[in-house]
C-alpha cells in the first residue's frame, strides 16, 4: 500500500510539472506572438488621393497600426504606383503583397461568381448586401469561392445607389445605346452589351481622358461627389439616373491566406473589425458627400440630370434577368452563388416592400 501511495504522489508531482511547463509554454508563445511585428504592403484600384476610397483605406491602415500598438504596420500603394490597378486580386493571390482593395467585378474574367458581392443590376442595395454578407452566409460563401486564389475577402466600404452615367447625347430608347461606347464593368457591362452597346473596362485614371477625347461615349463612376471631382461634367452633359447597373456596391478588402494565418488570433480580430468600422464610415461619407454635390452640379447651367425613361429601365431589367440566367446556366459555381443570392434577395425584397419601400412611399 505504502508503494502504491509513492506511485500515486509521483504521478501526480509529474502531472503537475507537466502542466505548469505547458502553461510556461504557451505564456512563452503568447510573450513571443504579442511581441512579433508585422509590415505588410497594401495595393488598391484606386488613385493616389482618391477621396472617401483611397482616403479609407489609408485610415484603416492607420487605425490598425493604432489599435495594434506598432505590431501590424500596412504600407497602402495606390493604384499604379506598384502595381497595375487593375493587377490587384492576382498581386495578392500570388503573395506579392499581403492587402488589396477593390471591387470584386474587376475580377471578373478570373472569378465570374465573384460579381455577386460586388454589385448586381437591379440588385439590393447597401443595406441588403451588408444584411446578405454579414448575416445570410453571404460571407462564407464568398471566402469559399475566393479559397482556391488563396485569398480571404471582407466587405470595406459600399458606394450605395450610383448615378447611371455621364453621355455625350440623350437616351430616349434602347436603340441609342446601339454601338455606343460605354465604361461600364461587371454584369452590367454583359447587360450592356447585350443592349447593343460596347462596353469597356478602364480604371478611374483613364475615364476623364477617354471620354473628354471621344474615345468612349458615356462612362459609369461612382456619383455626384466622384462625377464631379473627376471633371465629367466637363466632358459630356447627359447626366442619368438612377445606377441601375450598380445599386449598393460592396468594395472589398483582400489579404493573401497565408498572411492571414500567420497573424495571431488578436491582430485578426483587429483586421476583421477595422474592416467592418471602415465598411460603415465609407458608406457614410459617399452619402453625405453625394448630397452636397448633387446641388452643386444642379446649380450648373450646362448639366442635364436626367432620369432614364421607363420603358428603357423595363428592358434592361429584362436583359438583367436573361444574361444572369445565360451565366448560370454555362457555368455551375456561377449558378451556386446565384441561386444563394436569389433566395436572400427575395426575402430582403419583401421586407423591404412593407418597411424602407412603403415608408418612403408617404407623400
Amino acid at each position: 500500500m505504502k508503494h502504491s501511495f509513492i506511485l500515486l504522489i509521483t504521478a501526480f508531482s509529474l502531472f503537475v510539472t507537466a502542466c505548469n511547463e505547458e502553461q510556461s509554454g504557451s505564456r512563452t508563445v503568447q510573450a513571443v506572438e504579442s511581441s512579433k511585428t508585422y509590415n505588410w504592403k497594401m495595393v488598391t484600384t484606386w488613385p493616389p488621393g482618391f477621396p472617401v476610397l483611397q482616403e479609407g483605406v489609408e485610415r484603416f491602415a492607420d487605425n490598425i497600426k493604432i489599435m495594434s500598438n506598432g505590431r501590424l504596420t500596412i504600407k497602402v500603394y495606390a493604384g499604379g504606383e506598384l502595381i497595375p490597378a487593375l493587377q490587384t486580386f492576382d498581386a495578392v493571390s500570388q503573395g506579392m503583397v499581403e492587402m488589396g482593395h477593390g471591387s470584386a467585378y474587376y475580377w471578373a474574367g478570373k472569378v465570374p461568381e465573384a460579381q455577386f458581392f460586388s454589385s448586381v443590376p437591379f440588385g439590393m442595395t447597401a443595406r441588403g448586401m451588408n444584411a446578405w454578407l454579414y448575416d445570410g452566409g453571404g460571407l462564407e460563401l464568398w471566402r469559399e469561392v475566393y479559397k482556391p486564389f488563396h485569398v480571404m475577402p471582407f466587405p470595406m466600404g459600399n458606394s450605395g445607389v450610383q448615378m447611371g452615367g455621364w453621355f455625350n447625347k440623350e437616351i430616349n430608347s434602347l436603340d441609342d445605346i446601339k454601338g455606343l461606347k460605354m465604361r461600364i464593368p461587371g454584369l452590367g457591362g454583359k447587360v450592356f452589351a447585350k443592349a447593343g452597346g460596347n462596353p469597356i473596362l478602364l480604371a478611374g485614371s483613364e475615364v476623364y481622358t477617354a471620354l473628354e477625347r471621344n474615345t468612349i461615349d458615356a462612362t459609369e463612376w461612382l456619383g455626384p461627389f466622384h462625377d464631379q471631382r473627376l471633371g465629367l461634367h466637363r466632358a459630356a452633359k447627359h447626366y442619368y439616373y438612377p445606377g441601375w447597373h450598380e445599386p449598393g456596391t460592396v468594395l472589398e478588402l483582400t489579404v493573401n491566406q497565408r498572411a492571414w494565418d500567420s497573424l495571431p488570433k488578436d491582430l485578426q480580430a483587429i483586421v476583421s473589425n477595422a474592416a467592418m468600422a471602415e465598411n460603415l464610415r465609407m458608406f457614410s461619407e459617399m452619402e453625405q458627400k453625394n448630397m452636397a454635390a448633387l446641388q452643386q452640379l444642379k446649380d450648373r447651367p450646362n448639366i442635364q440630370i436626367q432620369h432614364f425613361p421607363d420603358d428603357v429601365l423595363a428592358k434592361l431589367k429584362t436583359l438583367t434577368d436573361q444574361t444572369l440566367a445565360e451565366e448560370a446556366a454555362n457555368n455551375p459555381k456561377f449558378k451556386r452563388v446565384y441561386e444563394a443570392y436569389q433566395a436572400f434577395r427575395l426575402q430582403n425584397d419583401a421586407w423591404s416592400d412593407i418597411s424602407e419601400n412603403a415608408y418612403l412611399a408617404i407623400e
